[in-house]
């Protein structure tokens, strides 16, 4: 069998010896999955990196094993049901939120800002992890902690990619208290659809000095293999050593970040940006 050869060692660690030929396969595999639908051997041959004369002896011994089929009628490649189990069998061992928290503890580390994790419970989004940075950053959150839908990054995320019939009735109380002038700060209904817009549009949400003073956030969804919202991973700190731009380094060491949970439980974020949430008393498109 082929096998690669190890690569100069670098601090001392050597490479891991592997065969070449099962990542070269492996290739088909790949293309198959990131395509969705399935394929004509020119096609897929070419989105691996090969030629069609090169693949098909691989799609053959994948068809043994049943990770691929070819349709008889129009020739076309697809996932086959030994990969159906096998993708059945990782998703019944998946924790997101263990995934997360172990995530979470190293963008603390590489920001030096606070991280926490949020998930959907019976009272709205719930923080259920916080990882502290090694600076101390006095914020009045604690797992339990409810966040607000409207007013916080976190809460945000949940209204913007949540069926609307899960945040409806919460955005609604939550316009009525806002409007009834016992906050600092007064939403309008077009105010919270552009909100929420922008959360779709950058893939996160971002609040700056509100609901606490002197304190910026962003929040970020993960999405499970189906591309529904699992948690949302929310980073805070201090405004004077937190960069809050779309584009900055945090905003970048929170997509990464995100990306990663995102890869360890298979998931994969909403095909469309339509999400029922983002307009509160209007319906999804179907």
């Amino acid at each position: 069998m082929e096998r690669n050869e190890p690569l100069a060692p670098e601090n001392g660690v050597r490479e891991r010896r592997g065969i070449q030929s099962i990542e070269v396969g492996g290739a088909l595999l790949a293309a198959l999955e990131a395509h969705g639908a399935p394929m004509m051997l020119r096609d897929l041959a070419a989105a691996a990196g090969m030629s069609p004369a090169k693949a098909h002896p691989y799609l053959v011994s994948f068809g043994k094993l049943g990770l691929v089929e070819q349709d008889p009628l129009t020739g076309r490649y697809k996932l086959g049901p030994f990969a159906l189990r096998l993708g059945l069998t990782a998703l019944q061992g998946l924790n997101p939120l263990r995934a997360a928290v172990e995530v979470s503890a190293r963008l603390a580390d590489e920001t030096e800002q606070n991280v926490a994790i949020a998930v959907w419970g019976n009272v709205g989004a719930t923080v259920v992890a916080i990882e502290e940075s090694a600076r101390a950053i006095h914020v009045n959150m604690r797992p339990g902690t409810v966040m607000g839908l409207l007013t916080t990054a976190t809460g945000r995320v949940f209204a913007a990619y949540l069926p609307a019939r899960l945040t409806r009735p919460l955005i609604e109380r939550e316009l009525e208290r806002l409007s009834g002038g016992r906050e600092p700060l007064r939403l309008s209904r077009s105010f919270v659809n552009e909100t929420l817009e922008e959360v779709r549009r950058h893939g996160m949400a971002r609040v700056l000095g509100h609901p606490i003073p002197g304190i910026n956030a962003f929040s970020a969804p993960v999405f499970d293999a189906f591309g529904h919202l699992t948690l949302a991973l929310t980073m805070l700190g201090p405004e004077s050593r937190f960069d809050a731009s779309w584009e900055g380094p945090l905003a970048q060491a929170m997509r990464r970040a995100v990306a990663d949970i995102t890869a360890r439980i298979g998931g994969k974020p909403p095909q469309s940006e339509e999400t029922s949430g983002a307009a509160p008393g209007k319906e999804p498109a179907a």
